[in-house]
């Protein structure tokens, strides 16, 4: 176990984090079974993804732990502001943010998490919204001529996402936000994605941890109980983009339905220069000008080595 930097590997001890090296923080697991089978596992992993029932053990059984006790003090300091002020009112969600880059696994992680929290005793009712859902139309992005940066923090209807949770974390009793198809690479009029007073909601998205912009006093991130960030070196996300890019191809990309059909039937080294370009474009510049800027923002960082397996754990002091 070590402090260490911002950076992978820069020495310093001036930092907020303290890094656990994976065999370290394996030994932090509860001493039960993984409640999940082989078969949930492999339906929880993303395209790409090597997650297993090692990694789930060694790696997000103690995560899920750490986020029961950060949901029981939540609950312990509620009760004690209620006693102090004399009134009775329901405790409030308590929101998780999973931030990271394209084709990182901050999906997978975040699919996980609800899994396994929603096992724990105190937290049956875990939802999951991802930030796709407000993305602005394709039809308002080429009005405003940044189709090209999609994904991009301007891409996203940013008062509608923090409207919706703020709706959530104040215990509404039901609350709605759009949905994303990625067969259509589009939000779907009229489709919408229903969360009603969960005890934990995950939000998930690549710009989630973004601070306030100019003329904006709060941001999402704000609302924030807890929140991880899932890192790694750029050129190992650049593989995984592209490979994840040519399994897209031979797989999702052929029905006739998906908005990437035209790149069905390209030869193998036309798909993987179109990976590339992609990559060099526009994910890239969005995870070094967008994304990692905000890891120092997370609580946790989940740091990934070029096997796609978490390598060590950064968790900030308390």
């Amino acid at each position: 176990m070590s402090d260490h930097g911002d950076g992978h590997h820069n020495g310093t001890q001036n930092t907020p984090f303290v890094e656990i090296d994976r065999s370290d923080w394996a030994r932090l697991a509860p001493n039960t079974p993984s409640p999940l089978t082989d078969a949930e596992v492999v339906q929880l992993r993303g395209l790409g993804d090597r997650l297993d029932m090692t990694e789930v053990a060694e790696v997000y059984l103690p995560i899920s732990r750490l986020l029961s006790l950060y949901v029981a003090a939540a609950k312990r300091l509620h009760d004690s502001t209620m006693s102090f002020l004399g009134e009775t009112t329901d405790r409030t969600p308590f929101v998780i943010g999973v931030a990271g880059s394209v084709a990182v696994g901050k999906s997978t992680v975040a699919r996980l998490l609800r899994e396994l929290m929603a096992r724990w005793p105190d937290t049956p009712r875990v939802e999951l919204i991802t930030t796709d859902g407000f993305l602005y139309p394709n039809a308002e992005l080429e009005r405003r001529g940044i189709m090209g940066r999609k994904g991009f923090p301007e891409a996203y209807d940013r008062r509608a996402l923090l409207r919706f949770v703020s709706a959530v974390k104040s215990g509404a009793p039901e609350v709605r936000a759009p949905f994303y198809s990625h067969l259509k690479y589009d939000i779907v009029p009229d489709a919408q994605v229903v969360v009603r007073r969960p005890d934990v909601l995950i939000v998930e998205g690549l710009n989630v941890l973004q601070p306030a912009g100019n003329g904006h006093r709060l941001t999402v991130a704000d609302l924030f109980d807890f929140s991880i960030f899932v890192d790694a070196r750029t050129s190992d996300i650049a593989t995984w983009y592209e490979e994840r890019f040519m399994a897209l191809q031979r797989g999702a990309f052929t029905n006739p339905n998906s908005y990437f059909n035209v790149y069905a039937d390209l030869t193998e080294e036309e798909a993987r220069e179109r990976a590339r370009y992609f990559w060099r474009e526009v994910n890239e510049p969005n995870l070094i000008d967008n994304i990692r800027p905000t890891k120092a923002r997370a609580k946790l960082v989940l740091r990934k080595a070029s096997d796609h397996k978490v390598s060590s754990v950064l968790l900030r002091k308390v």
